[in-house]
C-alpha cells in the first residue's frame, strides 16, 4: 500500500478527514466489496487510491495551476501549444492506470467502485480543474462507447483511451444551435460499410468543444452528433435523424494505430474567463482544404449504434458529465474554503468588541475570531461539505445501480440517481460558486488580486452553472420531466428515502435533530404540494416559467436532508471534527433551509410575472 502523505490532514485541496467520514462512516464504502465486481477491494485499496490521487494532484497538478491560467493554450497556425507541465501531469495520470480505474480488468482497469473513483478524482479537480478536464472527458467518452459501441470500435478507440494514447471529446453544440440540439446542421452522408462500422462523411461546425485539439496524445476521439439526410437528401427538422459518430483526428487501423489525418480541423480557440488551461475549440468537419482522407473531402466518421438514436446515446455521457461537473464545482468551492480558512487563521486584524468597546492597546486577533468571518466560513463549510456528500452519495447510487443484489435494488438506485442528477449538477454549481465568492471576501482586498488562488478558483468555477446543461436546462429537466416521469415514481422514491432519515431523527435522543426532522418533513410536504399545484395549472408554459426557482428550492431541501442524515451519523461522537459537522448541519438547517419558504410561496401562487414580460418593456 502506498504510504499516506504526511501533509494529508493539512491539505488545502480537500479535507481527507471529511472524505473518510463520508466514505466510511456515512456511506459504508467498504460494504461495496461484498459485490463480486469489487470483491478484490477493501479499505486498504481504497485508501491507497486516495493517497495516490492526493499525492499526484498536489505534486503534478496543483504545481502549474496558476501557470496554466496565465500561459493559456495558443494556436500557432499549425498546432495548439500548451505548457509542458500539462503533458507531464497527464502522462503520470495515465501511467498510474487512473484513466482505466473504474473499468473491467479486461480493459486494464482496477474495477474500482464509482464512489472511490470520484472521491479520488476530486483531488485533481481541486488541484487543477483545467488539466484534469482532458482525462475526465476521455473517461466519459470511453464509457459511452463501452455502453453503445461495437467490439471493433472499443478495440480501436477505447483501448487507446484507457492507455492514455488518445483523449476523447463530446461534440454537441454548434454556433447557431447552442443547447438547442434539434437545430444542429452538421450532416453525415453514408459512404459504406467498414471494419469499424457504417462509415459516413461529416460536414459542419461544432462550437465550445473542450479538449478539441492539442498535441497531448497521438489521437483525439471526437464523439459527434450529426443528422443523416432523408431519401431526398434533406436534413429533417427536430431531433429525428440525429445520430452519433466517432470522428478521430487521425484515421486508425482496427487495433487503434493512427494513420492518415482526418478532415477535422481547428478553426479557432475560444478565450475564456476561467478553465483557461483546457483548450476550447471551434471545430470544422469536412472543410476539405487541407486534409482529404481516402482521397476526398469530408471527415470520416463511424456511426455508433443505430441511426437516429444519437441523442439518447450522447445523454449517457452527458448525465455522467453532469455529476462530474457538480463534483468539479464542489472541489473548486472546497479548496477555496480551505484557502480562506487558512488565511483567516493566520491574518491578524482588528480587536474583539467587549462590554466597554475595543481595547486598542491589546494585540490584534486573527480574523477567524470575528463573528462575521465565522459566518462566512461556516456558510462555505456547509455548502462545500454538503455538496461533496451529495455528489459522493450519487456515486454510491451508480455503484448500487450496477451491482445491486436484486433487480428491485438496482431499479431503486436508478430512480434516485435520475431525480438527483439535476441537483448534483446544478446545486454545487450555484452554491459552491457562492462559497468561492465568500472565500474572496474573507481575503478582503488580497482576494481580488492574483497573489492568492481564490480569484482564479472563482473564475474557473463560474463555468459550471453553464456547461453540460445550464441552470435553466437542469430546472426544465427536473420539473418538466423527472418529477412527473412514471406518475412521479422518482419523486415518491426520494420522499420515501428522506422519510427514513426523518424517522431516525424522530428517534434521536437529541431534541435538536428531532425538531430538524419535523421541519424537514414540513418542507418536503410543501414541495410535493407545490409540484402538484404547478402541474394543475393546465398550461405547461406557466408550469415551467419559474422552473429555476423550483430547482433552487428542491436543491436546498435535498441538501438539508443530506446534512440531517450526516448529523445523525455524527450524533454522540466526540471531538472537534464531529462538533464541526454538527455546527455545519445546524447552520444549514437554521439559516439556509428557511430560504425556500419564499420560493415555495411564489411557486404556489402560479405567478406570471416572468411569463408576461414583453421584450419592449426591457
Amino acid at each position: 500500500m502506498i504510504p499516506r502523505p504526511e501533509t494529508s490532514t493539512l491539505s488545502l485541496l480537500l479535507s481527507r478527514r471529511d472524505i473518510e467520514f463520508i466514505l466510511y462512516e456515512w456511506l459504508d464504502a467498504t460494504a461495496l466489496a461484498r459485490a463480486p465486481r469489487y470483491a478484490a477491494h477493501g479499505r486498504d485499496t481504497f485508501d491507497a487510491v486516495l493517497d495516490t490521487c492526493e499525492r499526484m494532484a498536489t505534486d503534478l497538478f496543483a504545481s502549474h495551476y496558476a501557470k496554466g491560467d496565465r500561459q493559456e493554450p495558443h494556436f500557432d497556425g499549425e498546432k495548439v501549444m500548451l505548457i509542458p507541465d500539462v503533458a507531464t501531469a497527464l502522462k503520470a495520470f495515465a501511467d498510474a492506470g487512473l484513466i482505466a480505474a473504474g473499468q473491467d480488468e479486461a480493459l486494464g482497469g482496477m474495477q474500482l467502485p464509482k464512489l472511490i473513483e470520484l472521491a479520488g478524482f476530486a483531488y485533481f479537480q481541486a488541484a487543477n480543474i483545467a488539466t484534469a478536464a482532458y482525462p475526465f472527458l476521455t473517461i466519459g467518452n470511453a464509457n459511452l462507447l463501452l455502453a453503445h459501441g461495437s467490439e471493433a470500435q472499443i478495440d480501436a478507440f477505447v483501448r487507446p483511451e484507457m492507455e492514455g494514447r488518445a483523449f476523447g471529446t463530446m461534440c454537441l453544440s454548434e454556433p447557431q444551435a447552442g443547447s438547442s440540439l434539434s437545430d444542429i446542421a452538421t450532416r453525415a452522408d453514408y459512404e459504406g460499410e467498414s471494419p469499424l462500422g457504417a462509415q459516413y462523411r461529416l460536414t459542419g461546425n461544432k462550437m465550445w468543444i473542450s479538449g478539441g485539439d492539442h498535441e497531448l496524445t497521438e489521437n483525439i476521439v471526437h464523439l459527434v452528433l450529426a443528422k443523416i439526410p432523408d431519401a431526398e437528401g434533406r436534413l429533417v427538422p427536430g431531433t429525428r435523424g440525429i445520430s452519433l459518430f466517432i470522428v478521430p483526428k487521425y484515421l486508425v487501423d482496427v487495433d487503434g494505430t493512427p494513420g492518415e489525418r482526418n478532415d477535422v480541423v481547428l478553426a479557432g480557440l475560444n478565450h475564456k474567463m476561467g478553465y483557461r488551461g483546457t483548450t476550447n475549440c471551434l471545430m470544422n468537419f469536412g472543410e476539405g482544404t487541407r486534409f482529404r482522407p481516402l482521397g476526398r473531402p469530408g471527415a470520416v466518421g463511424y456511426r455508433v449504434g443505430e441511426a437516429g438514436h444519437g441523442l439518447a446515446y450522447m445523454f449517457h455521457m452527458m448525465n455522467e458529465a453532469r455529476i462530474g461537473v457538480g463534483l468539479g464545482a464542489v472541489a473548486l468551492g472546497y479548496t477555496g474554503y480551505l484557502q480562506a480558512l487558512d488565511y483567516a487563521r493566520n491574518r491578524p486584524q482588528g480587536r474583539p468588541i467587549g462590554l466597554h468597546g475595543k481595547d486598542t492597546a491589546s494585540p490584534q486577533v486573527r480574523i477567524a475570531e470575528h463573528a462575521d468571518v465565522k459566518r462566512m466560513l461556516l456558510a462555505q463549510k456547509s455548502y462545500v461539505e454538503g455538496g461533496l456528500a451529495l455528489n459522493l452519495y450519487c456515486a454510491r447510487l451508480v455503484d448500487e445501480e450496477r451491482t445491486g443484489a436484486t433487480p428491485d435494488e438496482r431499479e431503486a438506485a436508478a430512480l434516485l440517481l435520475g431525480i438527483l442528477t439535476p441537483i448534483a449538477k446544478s446545486w454545487p454549481s450555484q452554491w459552491c460558486l457562492a462559497a468561492n465568492d465568500l472565500a474572496i471576501q474573507v481575503h478582503g482586498g488580497y482576494g481580488y488580486t492574483r497573489d492568492y488562488k481564490v480569484e482564479q478558483l472563482y473564475r474557473d468555477n463560474r463555468l459550471n452553472p453553464i456547461h453540460e446543461g445550464t441552470h435553466g436546462i437542469q430546472a426544465l429537466d427536473l420539473l418538466g420531466r423527472k418529477v412527473t416521469l412514471d406518475e412521479g415514481a422518482a419523486l415518491h422514491a426520494l420522499v420515501a428515502t428522506i422519510g427514513r432519515t426523518i424517522t431516525r431523527a424522530n428517534d434521536c435522543p437529541d431534541p435538536e435533530w428531532k425538531r430538524a426532522g419535523e421541519t424537514l418533513n414540513q418542507k418536503w410536504s410543501r414541495i410535493v404540494s407545490a409540484t402538484q399545484r404547478l402541474w394543475s395549472a393546465g398550461d405547461p408554459r406557466l408550469t415551467l416559467a419559474n422552473a429555476s426557482v423550483y430547482l433552487e428550492a428542491f436543491g436546498h431541501a435535498v441538501l438539508a436532508w443530506i446534512w440531517l442524515d450526516q448529523a445523525l451519523v455524527a450524533h454522540g461522537k466526540e471531538g472537534d471534527f464531529y462538533d464541526g459537522k454538527r455546527a455545519a448541519a445546524r447552520y444549514f438547517l437554521r439559516w439556509e433551509l428557511p430560504k425556500i419558504d419564499v420560493q415555495l410561496d411564489l411557486l404556489e401562487s402560479l405567478d406570471t410575472t416572468t411569463l408576461d414580460m414583453k421584450d419592449a418593456w426591457f
